[in-house]
C-alpha cells in the first residue's frame, strides 16, 4: 500500500470518527435523548414538564367549592395547602390547591362545571351556570397564578406566561336541556367540551351504567339517537370537543363513527385491565386512534383496580401503558380526575404527584422524552387544534335549531313537569289539559 493510499484511508477515517463523535453529541443535545446525558430520572422528567408541562382533562374543585363553601370564595384560600385546612382536610374527595398544582407542574387544568343528574329537567342550567360562573370568578381571584384560557392559543400563551390556563368543560348533557340555543350559549361562556352525559341517560344519548352486569338503567337510544348525532355536528360547529366518559358502549362508537372532528375521553381509564363500565374497550380504542383522537387517563382507584383495596402509581403505568400498546402514544393523556373521587392510588395522592407518574414510566424504558411530552399534554394540543380547525371549516354551515316533542319526551320516561315552555308540536288545548295557558292579557 503506497504512503499515499494510507494518507487517503486514514483521511476517511478520522473523518467517520469525526462525524459520528458529533453525531454523539448532537444527538445528546436533543430534547428526547436526554437519556444519553448523565442526568437522573427526576431530572429528564424536570426539564421534559418545563417544555410541556401537565395538561390535565378533570378536575372537580368547583364542585368541592359548590359543597364546602357554597360557590362563596371569600370562604376558601386556594393560595394555601388546603389539606390543612377545614373542612378540606377531612375530606378523602379534596386533592387540588395552587400550592399543590405548583409542585405537581400542571400547565394547564379543565375545570369541570358539573350538576348531579337529579338536576335533569329541574335546576340543572341554573346549577350549571352557576359552575361557570365560580370557575371565572376563581381565575378572576387567582390571576397571578390562573389565566383563563378557550383556545390552544390561549394555553400556550399562559404557559409561556408561567401561569396555568384555566378551561371549563361541562361534565352531562342534561346541562343543556336538550336545547342547540343553551349548548351554544355555553360555549359562548367558555366552555370547551361537554360530556355527552353523565349516570344517567339524556334523551338523546345513552350513559355507561345501562353497559353494567346488573344495570339499573337501560338503553333508550341505542347509544346516540338522531337528535344525539345532531347534538354532536353542533358541538364540531361550534368547536366544542365531544367528550365520551360516561358514556355506554354503543354511545362511544356512535360518536366516534358520526363526529367530524377528533374527540376526546376526558377521564376515562382501560376496560381490559379493569371491566368497569366506565373505561374503554379495546376495540374502541381502536376507534380512538383512527379517529385521531385521545383518552385521557382516570385515576380513581374503582377504575384502576377493581375492587376494594387502592391502586397504586404502578397499576395507572400499566394502563397507560396497555392503552398506548393499542393507540400508539399520539392518542393519551392525563384526565386525573381529582376532587371528583373519594380513592385515589397510593402514590399519586393529589395534584403534586404528576412529576413522580411520569418518572415512573421514563424508568419502564418504554418511554422517550419525546412521548412523555405527548402524553404531558402535547396530544390534547394537537386534538384541541383539530378541532379548531374543523370548526372553522364549518363555519358557514347553519346552527341546528330543532327541539324533541313531547311525544319524544314521553318515549324516554322523561319528566316534564317542571318545564312550561311550549315544545314543539304542543297545541293549545293539550297545555291547557296540563293547567298551562297560552293566553297572556299583555306581553
Amino acid at each position: 500500500m503506497t504512503t499515499k493510499v494510507k494518507i487517503i484511508i486514514g483521511g476517511v477515517v478520522v473523518i467517520v470518527l469525526a462525524a459520528l463523535i458529533g453525531g454523539i453529541v448532537y444527538a445528546s443535545q436533543l430534547p428526547g435523548n436526554e437519556n444519553s446525558k448523565n442526568l437522573t430520572s427526576k431530572q429528564i422528567v424536570n426539564n421534559l414538564l418545563n417544555r410541556m408541562p401537565v395538561i390535565d382533562g378533570h378536575n372537580d374543585f368547583p364542585w368541592n367549592l359548590r359543597n364546602f363553601v357554597f360557590n362563596d370564595l371569600r370562604l376558601v384560600n386556594f393560595n394555601s395547602k388546603l389539606n390543612e385546612t377545614e373542612p378540606w382536610a377531612s375530606s378523602s374527595s379534596s386533592h387540588t390547591d395552587l400550592p399543590r398544582l405548583r409542585e405537581g407542574r400542571v400547565g394547564a387544568q379543565f375545570w369541570v362545571a358539573f350538576s348531579s343528574c337529579d338536576s335533569q329537567y329541574k335546576d340543572a342550567v341554573e346549577q350549571t351556570f352557576e359552575q361557570v360562573d365560580v370557575i371565572k370568578r376563581l381565575v378572576a381571584v387567582y390571576n397571578k397564578d390562573l389565566q383563563f384560557a378557550t383556545s390552544v392559543d390561549e394555553i400556550e400563551n399562559a404557559i409561556s406566561n408561567k401561569k396555568i390556563a384555566s378551561l371549563i368543560g361541562v361534565e352531562g348533557g342534561h346541562s343543556i336541556q336538550s336545547s342547540f340555543g343553551l349548548l351554544r350559549q355555553l360555549y359562548k361562556v367558555g366552555a370547551r367540551y361537554m360530556t355527552l352525559t353523565h349516570s344517567c341517560n339524556t334523551p338523546w344519548a345513552d350513559s355507561s351504567p345501562v353497559d353494567a352486569p346488573n344495570p339499573t338503567i337501560f338503553a333508550q337510544n341505542d347509544g346516540l339517537s338522531p337528535f344525539g348525532i345532531k347534538i354532536v355536528h353542533e358541538m364540531n360547529q361550534l368547536g366544542m370537543m365531544v367528550d365520551l366518559s360516561h358514556v355506554s358502549v354503543a354511545t362511544m362508537k356512535a360518536a366516534l363513527n358520526n363526529t367530524k372532528s377528533p374527540v376526546i375521553f376526558s377521564h376515562s381509564s382501560s376496560f381490559t385491565l379493569c371491566n368497569h363500565h366506565r373505561n374503554v374497550p379495546d376495540d374502541v380504542l381502536q376507534l380512538v386512534k383512527s379517529t385521531n383522537s385521545l383518552i385521557m387517563v382516570n385515576f380513581y382507584s374503582a377504575y384502576i383496580k377493581c375492587g376494594e383495596e387502592n391502586a397504586t402509581l404502578q397499576d395507572v403505568v400499566e394502563h397507560i401503558d396497555y392503552i398506548t400498546n393499542i393507540t400508539g402514544p399520539n392518542h393519551v393523556g392525563i384526565g386525573a380526575d381529582y376532587d371528583g373521587v373519594s380513592r385515589v392510588p397510593i402514590g399519586l395522592e393529589d395534584v403534586s404527584k404528576y412529576p413522580d407518574l411520569f418518572e415512573a414510566l421514563f424508568e419502564t424504558g418504554r418511554w422517550t422524552v419525546e412521548n412523555l411530552e405527548k402524553l404531558a399534554g402535547r396530544n390534547l394540543l394537537r386534538v384541541f387544534r383539530d378541532v379548531e380547525k374543523i370548526r372553522d371549516q364549518l363555519q358557514n354551515n347553519e346552527p341546528h335549531q330543532d327541539g324533541l316533542t313531547r311525544k319524544e319526551y314521553e318515549e324516554k320516561s322523561v319528566n316534564l313537569t317542571c318545564i312550561t315552555a311550549k315544545l314543539p308540536g304542543d297545541d293549545a288545548k293539550s297545555r291547557r289539559k296540563r293547567g298551562i295557558s297560552d293566553d297572556f292579557e299583555e306581553l
